[in-house]
């Protein structure tokens, strides 16, 4: 907020036990909305679009990600959306090597480096990571995405 690039936080707590909602409710100009239950990722995602409907700017995703160094990202990925550079950037916790210093299991790494690798000759990228939680989209993105049509599990398939 200070950096003029993020005007309002719109935190959706999916019934974390933690004290989220309880933090982020002190915060200046934070919107925060709690899930009774936990509705997983898509449900998330579909609750959150409803919540800023007169915003203009990005949306930045923090997913279940527990590493400080995603927090600092949340400028650099928000200016690359509000400035109008991309409609989606993803964070990856495979740069740098956050993921196995964050504490994934080095089973849940392999598979998402495999699956990354996969994906990325199918679709002709060059993506580190597919996986993260961690995304910023453009309000026009999210717009046009039909959303409410999916899962509210983390498999998002666009129809």
């Amino acid at each position: 907020m200070a950096q003029g690039i993020v005007d309002t936080v719109i935190l959706v707590d999916d019934a974390s036990p933690d004290n989220t909602a309880k933090v982020a409710a002190s915060l200046p100009r934070t919107k925060v909305f709690v899930h009774e239950r936990n509705l997983g990722y898509g449900g998330n995602q579909k609750n959150l679009l409803p919540a800023g409907p007169g915003r203009k700017r990005g949306y930045c995703n923090h997913g279940a990600s527990r590493l400080p160094i995603y927090a600092k990202l949340i400028p650099a990925m928000a200016s690359l959306i509000s400035n109008g550079l991309y409609h989606c950037v993803l964070g990856s916790r495979i740069l740098g090597g956050y993921a196995l210093k964050g504490g994934m299991p080095p089973w849940k790494y392999i598979a998402n480096r495999f699956l990354t690798f996969v994906e990325n000759v199918l679709i002709g990228a060059k993506l580190s990571e597919y996986h993260t939680g961690y995304r910023a989209f453009s309000r026009e993105l999210l717009m046009r995405l039909p959303l409410k049509n999916n899962s509210d599990d983390f498999v998002l398939i666009i129809r």
